[in-house]
């Protein structure tokens, strides 16, 4: 299930002095697994120091656009983001899963929608992918973005975006929010928490105008945004999120040491590539998805955070609990969908299906 396919990077494009974009070509044979819905990421995977590391990156293009490109900030201590940025060159070949994520809304193209969206840092990614696309599918509808970062140096796709406002003229609203530059208004100086959007909403943003909110960034601005939206009469079905967020990993060895214990055992039964396997797994301390990988069943995953819903699968029986869930809407669990790296069982048995999508 965990298929990955080569693709050729053809250019890297520096954004910012700690961010590049970078396009990649699928293989002819490989291009109708890749087409993809505005919003979604890529799954990658590379070997450093021994150790087989997995990241998401978002597609940061439209549909329209004819072409599959990521964009990929440096983070303090990452691996493979550091290696994006100054070891991947031109005709480098990687590894990565078909387009996921749900991170978008369906297009309707006789709408006349007004969307709001937030992004932070990095979170850009995702929402010029669903900015290109609406402004193209959607002829009617307007856009609002609200982008925060540390200083105008450090925002992405920043000519991109005034293009982009250019030619669509009174269809694309941007407003920078940076924390560090002073601006003529205070108001666009500082973090974007529950107060700066409340002022917002106070003469810049009618929120009773907003059909749809997507939000993308780090977990506190959020929270604090999706508070503020809510309090203004947008409920949770017109809120979309896509969370960044740095992932604590347990490591293969460790994983499986624990699968290994002498505790108490529960049933565990998955289904993956049309094969059923019974196993036994602790009770506590262990995921679904760390237990299947211990008894080397190729299930996916990548951020092993809750994050990204690549691990995502169907439990057919059994009772079980979340620890963390930043990607599943309300009604995937309501239909007994769960992120198995964060399942754990409550009782005796479990049957999973990573089948059923």
């Amino acid at each position: 299930m965990a298929r990955f396919f080569p693709l050729t990077v053809t250019e890297i494009r520096p954004e910012t002095r700690d961010a590049v974009a970078i396009t990649l070509t699928p293989a002819e044979a490989d291009r109708e697994a890749f087409r993809y819905v505005q919003g979604q990421y890529l799954t990658f995977r590379k070997e450093i120091d021994g150790e087989e590391l997995r990241r998401s990156y978002s597609i940061c293009t439209g549909v329209d656009d004819n072409t599959l490109r990521i964009g990929v900030k440096r983070v303090q201590g990452g691996a493979f983001s550091n290696w994006a940025n100054t070891e991947l060159k031109p005709g480098d070949v990687v590894e990565a899963m078909p387009p996921a994520g749900e991170f978008n809304a369906p297009i309707e193209p006789e709408s006349d929608r007004n969307y709001l969206m937030f992004a932070g840092g990095s979170g850009i990614t995702p929402v010029l992918g669903l900015i290109r696309t609406l402004l193209l599918r959607e002829p009617r509808s307007r856009i609002t973005l609200v982008y925060a970062n540390r200083s105008v140096n450090t925002i992405m796709f920043r000519e991109e975006l005034e293009d982009l406002k250019n030619i669509h003229l009174g269809r694309l609203a941007i407003l920078h929010v940076l924390e560090n530059d002073t601006q003529d208004l205070d108001l666009f100086t500082g973090r974007v928490d529950g107060a700066k959007i409340k002022r917002l909403f106070n003469g810049w943003i009618d929120p009773q105008s907003v059909d749809m909110a997507f939000i993308c960034g780090p977990e506190p601005m959020m929270l604090a945004i999706a508070e503020a939206l809510r309090e203004n009469g947008i409920d949770n079905s017109r809120i979309k999120f896509e969370l960044f967020k740095t992932a604590l990993r347990r490591n293969g060895k460790a994983a499986a040491s624990v699968v290994e214990d002498d505790g108490p055992k529960v049933e565990l039964t998955i289904t993956l590539d049309g094969t059923t396997r019974s196993l036994q797994m602790p009770r506590k301390g262990v995921s679904v998805l760390e237990a299947a990988l211990a008894s080397d069943m190729d299930a996916p995953w990548s951020c092993r955070a809750g994050v990204c819903s690549t691990c995502r699968a169907k439990v057919l029986e059994g009772e079980f609990e979340l620890e963390a869930n930043y990607a599943l809407e309300d009604y995937e669990i309501e239909q007994g969908y769960v992120l198995t790296c964060q399942c754990h069982p409550l009782g005796d048995k479990l049957v999973v299906d990573y089948d059923q999508h």
